[in-house]
């Protein structure tokens, strides 16, 4: 009997000490060897607005200026192709992927699969769901802006200038991604806290410019007293003023308007009154993404998360403030 169980525990000792070391290999992001030059995947989710286009130009100017090899992918707004660009990557052999999740739950294999290789991933942007792959252990970090406070600092606006103004339609970004799910919390949150709004629609505009007019379009209909609209992003916004037009109605005047990404077209809608505030989302991350994977090779310990400064616009900064935007 005792040696039995000496031997079971003995077995038990051997297959947790196994775990353990297994356990040491699995909580590592890959390392990143010190060289002149690296080749680099950045895989985009897609191109079809100027905050995207800023940040893959970004990206580009800055792998060209340090001399990298940059394998660029756009991904279409489809989760499964940016998985399989990431795919493509990884047979590519690049030294670094970075990553703009298209949605935070689709995008977990490609970060895992790129983990398995020996290629870290730094996350740009957007995030994946942290329930299934942390910071530190299945990629490097996540550089990007704040999005619940983005969506905080424009409900903190709007209760200080609503001016009587209290039913809200919100156009939310895709679904199922970190920006969406973040704008919405931050803003839902500080809204309801403060007391005397109400958010009479809330519905997806997947941060495009004719869906957003489209959806604001149909609510505005359905809530013609509706006199706050709250989008995600500056292309939504853009698409909720025609809405409003073509409704009769004036954007600044009847219905309040308020944006979050801070592109030029946006920051000058608020110097013509149609836009109320918008919060800057900053797309320039070639530099702090380069500097960030040049300090991980060297050895540094990089933060989980890095987050980006971001402006705010609002009538009495926006003329200023314009030449400086995206």
């Amino acid at each position: 009997m005792t040696m039995i169980s000496r031997r079971t525990f003995m077995l038990a000792a051997t297959a947790v000490g196994a775990l353990a070391v297994a356990g040491v290999a699995i909580a590592e992001v890959p390392k990143l060897e010190q060289k002149d030059t690296y080749k680099v995947g950045f895989a985009q989710t897609e191109s079809n607005n100027p905050w995207r286009i800023a940040q893959t130009n970004s990206m580009k100017s800055e792998a060209e200026k340090l001399g990298y090899q940059l394998v660029y992918t756009d991904a279409a707004s489809s989760a499964a192709k940016q998985v399989a660009d990431v795919n493509s990557m990884i047979a590519q052999g690049v030294d670094v992927i970075f990553l703009a999740p298209r949605e935070e739950k689709p995008l977990i294999p490609a970060v895992m699969a790129a983990k398995k290789a020996g290629i870290p991933v730094i996350l740009l942007d957007r995030s994946v769901d942290p329930s299934l792959a942390k910071a530190g252990e299945d990629y490097l970090t996540f550089i990007g802006s704040d999005f619940v406070q983005e969506g905080k600092r424009i409900a903190e606006w709007l209760v200080k200038n609503a001016n009587g103004k209290s039913k809200i339609i919100e156009l939310e970004g895709t679904t199922g991604s970190s920006p969406a799910n973040d704008r919405k919390k931050g803003f839902d949150e500080a809204i309801q806290a403060a007391g005397g709004f109400e958010i009479v629609a809330s519905q997806t505009g997947d941060f495009a410019r004719d869906k957003g007019r489209q959806v604001a379009e149909a609510l505005l209909q359905a809530h013609p007293d509706a006199d706050i609209i709250y989008a995600h992003n500056d292309e939504m916004a853009m698409g909720a003023i025609a809405a409003l037009e073509a409704a009769g109605k004036v954007p600044g005047k009847d219905v309040l308007v308020l944006s979050i990404d801070g592109g030029k077209e946006a920051v000058q809608a608020v110097v013509d009154g149609k836009i109320a505030a918008v919060v800057e989302c900053n797309p320039r991350f070639g530099p702090k993404a380069f500097e960030t994977m040049q300090r991980y090779a060297k050895g540094e310990k990089i933060d989980p998360m890095i987050i980006n400064d971001d402006k705010f616009y609002d009538a009495s900064n926006a003329a200023a403030e314009l030449d400086g935007a995206y």
